[in-house]
């Protein structure tokens, strides 16, 4: 499975960008698929994730300004980022789990595109 993650950028505070994620070699519908991030200096940290099925599940941090979503006939996750706070700043990742659910550990990850938030 390859995944590319694009739409990272330099924004300032209150701004909103939009990050994709295009997969190849495997259906996205039949896997849960998600999004971590690693700020400068700090552990690789969970975002966000969809299951197979749709139900979503965020990180407290950003929990009614992100959403997550995917097209499956696109093979494409997305994730919405709204009102961004420099703290957003990171290497934004996405990943896909073996499984319907997103548990443990994803198997595939995207190389990371950059989200630069200024004050």
């Amino acid at each position: 499975v390859q995944l590319q993650a694009f739409g990272g950028g330099l924004v300032q505070a209150g701004d909103s960008l939009r990050l994709s994620c295009a997969a190849s070699g495997r259906t996205f519908g039949n896997s849960a698929t998600g999004w971590f991030r690693q700020a400068p200096g700090k552990e690789r940290e969970f975002v966000a994730a969809i299951n197979y099925s749709g139900s979503t599940n965020y990180a407290d941090p950003v929990k009614d300004r992100f959403t997550i979503s995917r097209v499956n006939a696109k093979n494409t996750l997305y994730l919405q980022m709204n009102s961004l706070k420099p703290e957003d700043t990171a290497l934004y990742y996405c990943a896909a789990w073996a499984g319907l659910y997103y548990s443990g550990s994803p198997r595939w990850w995207g190389q990371g595109t950059l989200v630069t938030v200024s004050s």
